[in-house]
């Protein structure tokens, strides 16, 4: 009989998905198995019908420190090209084309790759006591799995640099001033503040939801008349959506809409 999942949990309650990395000894490292199974569990949100909204965060007094460094590179092993090409980038785009929000609860520090996972999150709420730290220069690396492409987006490409640059570490009050996450709560607040969100966001419309974020994935790259023109077909497509005339319907009725997805 195969195995199941050791370290990284899928939890799934009211049309929330709670995806918990949990290897808490390791602070979360991400080594092979841990990798594999976070591509699977995302994979897995993304295809489940009941799943409306996903909460990515760590088990333990880490979100996750990234790579874990006793893992072996070259020789009979994955170059790092390789692992960051074949098993993180993976990751990352199963994280950004999910058709589900993604809300990362960051609960302690998220440090090299592991404040990639944070960054490409829809959605970061902080507990008080964690920290961004982008470690890669500390051990002659450079920023991957999308730091380069998230920060400037998040903080302004000046203030990226710097953070990449020097590697400093980012308190919770930091991350929020920066605009990294949109709120900072106590430690022990932080999974019923990101479930209450995560809860806001599943009552809403799949359909809506979906599109919504596609449509903010089109714009990074976009001119102001390109992103117009897919806002004009996205909209046309949200429009003809039974999801669109059940809230209508609600509206009018002035009753909580009963969004299916369609």
């Amino acid at each position: 009989m195969a195995e199941g999942p050791k370290f990284v949990r899928v939890d799934v309650a009211e049309r929330v998905a709670t995806i918990t990395l949990s290897r808490p000894d390791a602070l979360n490292a991400l080594d092979r198995p841990m990798k594999t199974e976070l591509l699977a569990a995302l994979r897995q949100v993304d295809r489940d019908p009941e799943v409306r909204a996903v909460i990515l965060t760590g088990d333990g007094r880490a979100f996750c420190a990234g790579q874990d460094l006793n893992e072996p590179f070259g020789g009979d092993f994955p170059t790092l090209e390789d692992e960051v090409r074949d098993r993180y980038n993976p990751i990352i785009l199963a994280l950004r084309r999910l058709s589900k929000p993604v809300i990362g609860a960051i609960n302690g520090v998220a440090a090299g790759a592991g404040c990639s996972l944070a960054l490409a999150c829809d959605l970061r709420i902080a507990a008080e006591g964690a920290s961004f730290v982008l470690a890669f220069g500390r051990i002659g690396l450079v920023p991957d799995s999308g730091t380069s492409w998230f920060l400037p987006r998040l903080v302004g490409s000046a203030r990226a640099a710097e953070l990449a640059l020097a590697g400093d570490s980012l308190t919770a009050a930091d991350a929020e001033r920066l605009g990294i996450v949109s709120r900072v709560v106590p430690g022990d607040a932080l999974m019923t503040e990101a479930g209450a969100l995560a809860a806001r966001l599943a009552a809403g419309s799949p359909r809506a939801m979906a599109l919504a974020k596609r449509a903010l994935a089109y714009a990074e790259s976009a001119t102001l008349e390109e992103a117009l023109n897919n806002e004009a077909f996205l909209q046309g497509i949200a429009g003809r959506s039974a999801d669109h005339a059940e809230g209508l319907a609600a509206f009018r009725a002035k009753r909580p809409p009963r969004f299916t997805g369609e």
